[in-house]
């Protein structure tokens, strides 16, 4: 994954919070709600503002959380006793609001299966989270560079990369052009979108095709042919989408440096999204 350091704190600070409620957006799609605990002091930055989720490892199980010093955490999480160690992801803010209550967070989780069941930890978690339950957030900045984006903007994403994606087409500056191409495993997963109006969005849902997540979003990449060297490219979601997505995006003129990529996740065989 390509990192600006200089967009990630210093010093990234936990929030505790606590479920408020879960829904189901779509057929692929279920959105938890965080709010309470010191959530109302977290600094929303927009586009891909991203955090590491940490969830109980079963319902009612004890929750600690490891002691951040700088951006040091990775090795006071593994030092936790393995019975009180949170299961710990990394997720994307989908949207901030203020209430009368105080901050409310949205985490948009996508719904993968393996054999009929939820595959992930985080996928079970959002669909049988009951109000209440705790749950805490590290700050990690962001991803995407809007000092970058200047010139024209490529973006590129499977499902899994859309929640970021949607946070930088909102933020993006309204004179910002170029294309935003985002696969989904429905037309069902579609969402509202505000972008730009010189930002082309292109829908492309699998609609029961078996075509490996995201190999269609990086076909469409390899099309987009040559790219003027100012162009900032953003492409997040299945492994291949991401890696692959990067080298085409650099024989069509584009510097390393100019392009982000991050895997998010690998398919395998046995997967399959939310029927």
């Amino acid at each position: 994954m390509t990192r600006h350091p200089r967009l990630m704190p210093n010093d990234p600070r936990t929030f505790e919070a606590r479920v408020a409620r879960t829904r189901r957006l779509s057929r692929s799609f279920q959105r938890v709600t965080l709010a309470g605990g010191d959530l109302d002091e977290f600094s929303y930055a927009g586009f891909d503002h991203w955090f590491r989720l940490f969830i109980p490892r079963a319902p009612g199980a004890p929750f600690e959380l490891p002691g951040v010093v700088g951006r040091s955490w990775w090795k006071p999480y593994l030092a936790l006793d393995e019975a009180v160690r949170p299961h710990c992801a990394n997720y994307t803010v989908a949207e901030v609001r203020a209430t009368d209550a105080g901050v409310e967070l949205d985490i948009d989780v996508v719904l993968h299966y393996e054999s009929g069941e939820l595959a992930a930890p985080v996928a079970r978690w959002a669909a049988t989270a009951e109000a209440g339950s705790p749950v805490a957030i590290l700050d990690q900045g962001l991803i995407f560079d809007p000092d970058m984006a200047a010139g024209p903007v490529v973006i590129a994403c499977d499902e899994t990369g859309l929640p970021a994606v949607r946070g930088i087409l909102r933020r993006l500056d309204p004179e910002a052009h170029g294309v935003a191409i985002l696969e989904v495993p429905s037309a069902d997963d579609r969402f509202e979108l505000t972008a730009p109006d010189g930002i082309r969005v292109d829908w492309i849902a699998r609609d029961g095709d078996h075509a490996v997540p995201g190999s269609a979003a990086l076909a469409a990449v390899r099309s987009l042919g040559g790219l003027p060297p100012d162009s900032y490219a953003y492409v997040v979601g299945e492994s291949s989408l991401a890696t692959e997505g990067r080298r085409a995006l650099h024989r069509a003129g584009l510097q390393k440096s100019r392009i982000v990529f991050s895997g998010y996740w690998k398919h395998s065989s046995g997967a399959e999204l939310a029927q």
